[in-house]
This record gives structure tokens, sequence and C-alpha cells, in this order.
């Protein structure tokens, strides 16, 4: 369940009574069937313009967000339109020290900005494990981790629509290893599912990685080399030194 955490005024002391961390059955669309047919096409990053020159000004939004580096090129771009909190749930990151590191660097990084308000998650990588079983040997990029963009996606979506939010989306599009296709599809399926709106995004778009790099040198950010499971951690696999 989701722990308290806290500042600029706002205090969140976990989900609403009886909530369990039971999730529902997998939505039936299987890995790959938008990104090889045509939804990539789309140009998500406009969507989200759009959006942002219409929506009322101040409306919640629930940012799920990976770490602090990506967090924050996704929070400039939306600090103006939304009231945001960040939404810290990554049961992926499968290193206990590592999770405590990049939690820590995001909680940090909100203090010094302001930019948004902050509610996280106890640390559960069974829930990552159990999502990815079977998909072990799966390539980066492939079904676990599809898997794993619908774990954590599902999660921030039921919690807007407990707490009260309009919209959520997610950082994980600014990184050029995501599938922005697949998180809009799955974000926007979630959506209808909890009656909460999907803010169609692509965060890496018009430069947005480079600047989310410039603000982690500016804040002086630690950067992670791989995406947090043990299966994407090249210093654990000694037949593959290539960093992610």
């Amino acid at each position: 369940m989701c722990a308290g955490a806290f500042f600029m005024g706002q205090v969140f002391f976990g989900e609403k009574p009886g909530f369990a961390p039971n999730f529902s059955p997998k939505l039936a669309f299987p890995p790959r069937v938008c990104y090889n047919g045509g939804m990539e096409r789309v140009n998500f990053h406009a969507q989200m313009l759009e959006t942002l020159k219409t929506v009322p000004q101040g409306e919640k939004l629930l940012l799920h967000s990976c770490c602090g580096p990506c967090s924050s090129r996704c929070l400039e771009a939306l600090k103006d339109a939304f009231a945001v909190t960040v939404f810290y749930y990554n049961p992926n990151i499968t290193d206990a020290a590592e999770y405590a590191h990049r939690k820590s660097e995001q909680l940090r990084f909100l203090q010094e900005t302001g930019w948004a308000d902050f509610l996280d998650c106890d640390y559960a990588p069974q829930e990552f494990f159990s999502a990815a079983a079977g998909l072990e040997g799966e390539p980066e990029g492939g079904a676990r981790c599809y898997e794993c963009y619908r774990l954590r996606l599902e999660r921030t979506a039921r919690t807007a629509a407990e707490r009260g939010f309009g919209w959520f989306c997610s950082t994980l599009s600014v990184s050029p290893h995501k599938n922005a296709a697949w998180l809009n599809e799955i974000g926007a399926a979630l959506g209808q599912k909890y009656g909460v709106r999907w803010l169609y995004n692509d965060f890496k778009k018009q430069n947005g990685y480079l600047r989310s790099v410039r603000l982690a040198e500016e804040y002086g950010l630690y950067r992670q080399n791989y995406c947090g499971c043990l299966y994407s951690d090249w210093t654990k696999r000694p037949s593959d030194g290539k960093t992610k």
C-alpha cells in the first residue's frame, strides 16, 4: 500500500481504507498489437500540447514517475497547467538499495523545485516478479517490458480514481528506450477502465530527453544506467556489457 510522504503542505497517508494490493486480470491486448498496427505514427506529443492549451488550469494530475531525472522534463512541461502529484510506484526496481537511492533523489528534486507533491508506495518487488513470471528471458523492450508498463500504469490509474484525480500519465515516455505507443495504448485503456483521463504524451519529443539530462546535471541528480529490474541490469549479465 502507499506510505505517507509530504511537503508543500500536502500530506498523503496511504490509499483508501480497506485497500488490498490485488491487481485485476490482465487487459486483453497482446504485446505489439498497436505498435505494429500503426499507432506509433500518432504524434502523442502534439496531442499533449493541444490538451495543455485547453485544460482548465489547476486540474489534478497523478504523474507516475520512475525517477527524478525522468520526472524533471515532464514536470517542467506540466506544472503550469496541472496541479501535479508525483506517484512513486516502481516495484520493477528489484535492488532495494537502488530503489532507495532513486526515491531519495526524486524527493530531493521535488523539494528543491516545488514543482509537485509526492505520493509514495511501499517497496514491493514481488509484484513485479509476479507480473514478469514466464517472461524472464524476453529481450529488453519486449513482452516483459509491456507487462511492467501495465503493472505500474494500472496502479497509477486506480490510485488516481480513488483519490479524485481527473488525469494521470507517466514519465516513462521521456526515455528513448521506452515505447510511447505501448504506453499510450495501455494508459488510454486503463483510463476508460477506471474513469480517469489519460494524458497522451511522448515526453522525449522536441529534445525532451536531452532536456531531462540537462536538468539532471543542473540539480546534480543521480542518473542510473539501467531501467531497474534484475533482467535489465547489465552489470548482472556477464555476457552483455552494454548500458541502457
